[in-house]
C-alpha cells in the first residue's frame, strides 16, 4: 500500500473514493445531511454510510465512518476508522483512497498505519482467485493540515507495519513450507536490518544440556533450531539488555499424545509466540530503537514418529532440573524452559518476557480478546498492562499462587511437565517460573489472540494477529529506551 499525506481540499483522483472520518452530533449541509437522514447513520464507532459522491466532492464515492464521539478520538480510534474505510471500498473497482478527518500529524500517521494494517493480504498460494474478488485500493492519501509532520511522524509506524506484516506472513505460511530450519532462515535475513543472528542446531543445543527442548524435536525429521537475536541500539553497546522469549513450535500435533484431527491445520501457529519475538525484534531495529535487546527463539516440530518423546520419559533440562513427561501435548513449556534458561545464563538480562500459545485453558479462562499475563515483579506487570491498554493489545493480570505447585509435583521426577486440567494456564505458567531464576519475568499467553477467525478488529484481516508486538515496542520505547 503507497501512502501519502496531503493538504485537505486536494482534488482526489476520478477513480477515488473519499472517506471522511465523523463524529456523533458532527452536522452534515445538502446531499450529505439528506442521505444521513434518510439512514441509521449516527457517527457511532464503526459504522458507515456509502454514497456517490455528491456535487463538490473530487471523486467516485464518499463514505461517512463514524468514530463516535469526538473527545474520546484518539491514535487507536484514527486507525480504526481509516481501516473501516479501507474496508468498505477495497474491493469496490476504486484505485485510491482519500481519508479526511483524521486530525493532525499524529492522528493522521495511526490513520495511515491503520489502513496498512487493514490491507495485510496473505494471498502467495491463491492461483485462481477471479479480479472482481482482489483487492483494487493500492494507494491512500491521508488529508491533514500537518502533511509534513505526519509523514515524520509515520516512519516509526510504517516500520511497526513492516514488521507485523513480517509476523503475519511467518504464522500464516504452511507448515510444509515454515519449518523451524526455514523460520530460522527468515530471520537470519533480518541482519539486512543491523540485527545480529545466531542459529543453533541440534548439536549446539545437546552440548549446552538442552534436553527438554530437544526432546520436543525428535519425533521430527526436521531439526530443531534456537535463534538469538540481537539489537544493540543503545549508546552503551555493552548495557544490560533486555530479552524476549518465544516459543516456536512450527506445527504441533501433540505428538504421542496426539490431537483430535479437527482444525489440527489450525497448529500452524503454535509458533505465533516466536513470530512476535521476531516481529518486535524487527520493529525496533526498523525505527533504530535506544535500547539493547534480545531475542531468543525455540524452534521446533512436535511430530509423533517412531524416534518421539513418550508419555512417561524424563528430561533433563539445561538447568539441571528433571522433568516427568506426562502429556507429550504440553510441549510449549519444554522448549520455553531452556530457551528462558539459556536466556538468562548467557545475557544477564533486565528483564525476560516469554511469549507463548502455551494453553487452551487461558482462551476458556478470559476468552479471545485478552492475552494472560503472568508476573514475578510489579512493575514489569505494571509497564506490560499500560503498554497494552495504549495500543488496544488487552492483558489480563493471572495469579500464580504457589499452592498451585503442587499439582505438577512429581513422584520420580523434580516435576511433571503438566498439572492437568484445572487451572492448566496457571499450572503452565508455574512451571515456567521454575526456569527463571531471580530475573524480573513475565508470562504472556497468547494462545487466543495470535489467530482470528473470524476478526472482529477492522486492522487486523482474519488469520494472523502479530499480537505482542505493539504492545512490547510502546513498553520498550517508553519504559527502557536511554
Amino acid at each position: 500500500m503507497d501512502i501519502e499525506f496531503v493538504a485537505p481540499g486536494a482534488a482526489a483522483p476520478a477513480k477515488a473514493a473519499v472517506a471522511r472520518i465523523v463524529f456523533e452530533g458532527d452536522k452534515h449541509d445538502g446531499a450529505i445531511a439528506q442521505a444521513v437522514a434518510a439512514s441509521r447513520f449516527t457517527g457511532g464507532k464503526g459504522q458507515t454510510l456509502d454514497i456517490l459522491a455528491p456535487q463538490g466532492v473530487d471523486a467516485a464515492r464518499l463514505v461517512l465512518v463514524g468514530a463516535g464521539k469526538r473527545d474520546g478520538f484518539n491514535a487507536i480510534g484514527a486507525e480504526h476508522a481509516a481501516a473501516t474505510a479501507y474496508n468498505t471500498v477495497k474491493a469496490s473497482g476504486l484505485e485510491q483512497l482519500v481519508v479526511e478527518g483524521a486530525g493532525g500529524a499524529d492522528l493522521a500517521a495511526h490513520a495511515a498505519l491503520g489502513v496498512r494494517l487493514a490491507a495485510y493480504r496473505f494471498d502467495k498460494y491463491r492461483t485462481k482467485e477471479p479480479a472482481e474478488k482482489k483487492p483494487s485500493i493500492v494507494k491512500t492519501a491521508v488529508a491533514t493540515a500537518e502533511a509534513d509532520a505526519a509523514l515524520s511522524a509515520f516512519a516509526p509506524l510504517a516500520a511497526l507495519a513492516d514488521a507485523i506484516s513480517f509476523t503475519r506472513d511467518l504464522v500464516s505460511e504452511p507448515p510444509n513450507v515454515l519449518y523451524p530450519a526455514e523460520f530460522a532462515a527468515r530471520v537470519k535475513a533480518l541482519e539486512t536490518l543491523g540485527l545480529e543472528v545466531e542459529i543453533l542446531g541440534e548439536a549446539e543445543m545437546a552440548k549446552l544440556g538442552m534436553g527438554s527442548l530437544l526432546a520436543v524435536g525428535q519425533g521430527s525429521i526436521r531439526e530443531s533450531q534456537l535463534a538469538v537475536i540481537r539489537w544493540n541500539g543503545a549508546a552503551d553497546k555493552t548495557a544490560q539488555p533486555v530479552a524476549f522469549v518465544g516459543k516456536g513450535v512450527c506445527f504441533d500435533t501433540g505428538g504421542i499424545s496426539i490431537k483430535p484431527a479437527e482444525n489440527m491445520e489450525d497448529m500452524k501457529w503454535d509458533m505465533g509466540g516466536a513470530g512476535a519475538v521476531a516481529g518486535l525484534m524487527h520493529v525496533l531495529a526498523g525505527r533504530k530503537a535506544k535500547v539493547n535487546a534480545v531475542g531468543i527463539l525455540g524452534l521446533v516440530e512436535n511430530m509423533p514418529d517412531g524416534n518421539a518423546y513418550r508419555p512417561g520419559d524424563v528430561l533433563t533440562s539445561m538447568s539441571g532440573q528433571t522433568i516427568e513427561v506426562v502429556n507429550t501435548d504440553a510441549e510449549g513449556r519444554l522448549v520455553l524452559a531452556d530457551a528462558l534458561w539459556y536466556c538468562q545464563d548467557r545475557f544477564k538480562p533486565k528483564f525476560m518476557v516469554d511469549l507463548a500459545t502455551l494453553t487452551g485453558a487461558i482462551i476458556i479462562a478470559i476468552g479471545n480478546d485478552l492475552a494472560g499475563c503472568y508476573a514475578n515483579n510489579e512493575d514489569l506487570a505494571a509497564n506490560l498492562l499500560a503498554a497494552g491498554k495504549a495500543e488496544d493489545e488487552g492483558l489480563w493480570r493471572m495469579p500464580l499462587p504457589d499452592a498451585y505447585n503442587k499439582q505438577i509435583d512429581s513422584m520420580i521426577a523434580d516435576m511433571k511437565n503438566t498439572g492437568g486440567r484445572p487451572g492448566g494456564s496457571v499450572t503452565a505458567a508455574l512451571f515456567l517460573q521454575k526456569y527463571v531464576n531471580g530475573v524480573p519475568w513475565a508470562h504472556l499467553d497468547i494462545a487466543g489472540t495470535a489467530w482470528k477467525k473470524p476478526s472482529s478488529i477492522p486492522t487486523i484481516p482474519d488469520g494472523a494477529t502479530g499480537f505482542g508486538i505493539r504492545l512490547l515496542n510502546r513498553m520498550v520505547r517508553d519504559k527502557y529506551e536511554g
